[in-house]
């Protein structure tokens, strides 16, 4: 007999941790440049420091992909298990609360506890950059959770027997 519960929401939610990294590590560590990894600590202007970086962030990639891979896994369990599939709302609003937990977790830690990066060590880091980032992860949060609460309660709906 087929589970007509509602989907999990880890999936989608690691899903959006894992994706958010990911999203992070491409664009602002490899196409734009601004950061890498340790890029606050360890220097980028030498061949040894940018190797040393590059590490980092391989192993930063390789940290995300794991995300994505658990992620993955604990929705194809959650689908053959017979729950629901999660509607779009559901999934999408889990995806952008996911990479705004990334967003604003590796921006407290990372930026202001550890010092490890700021999002612009190119231009030494100015905390209104580190700044904005939070704000976006916070606005990726809120919108995500409306959004997934949206989702969640059409799920709901169709869960609850007719009469």
């Amino acid at each position: 007999m087929a589970d007509t519960r509602a989907p999990s929401p880890l999936p989608g939610f690691l899903l959006g941790l894992g994706l958010g990294g990911f999203v992070d590590g491409i664009v602002l560590h490899e196409i734009l440049q601004w950061h890498h990894m340790i890029s606050g600590t360890e220097p980028t202007d030498t061949v040894a420091g940018l190797e040393l970086n590059t590490v980092a962030d391989g192993f930063f990639h390789v940290a995300t992909w794991l995300l994505v891979m658990a992620g993955t896994t604990l929705l194809v369990v959650s689908w053959r298990q017979g729950r629901l599939a999660p509607n779009w709302s559901f999934h999408l609003g889990l995806l952008l609360f996911g990479w705004g937990v990334f967003n604003v977790v590796e921006g407290v830690i990372d930026h202001q506890l550890l010092g490890v990066h700021h999002v612009r060590d190119d231009l030494g880091g100015p905390l209104s950059w580190d700044i904005g980032f939070l704000i976006f992860g916070a606005l990726l949060m809120a919108g995500g959770w409306l959004l997934y609460r949206r989702g969640l309660r059409s799920l709901l709906q169709r869960t609850e027997p007719v009469r």
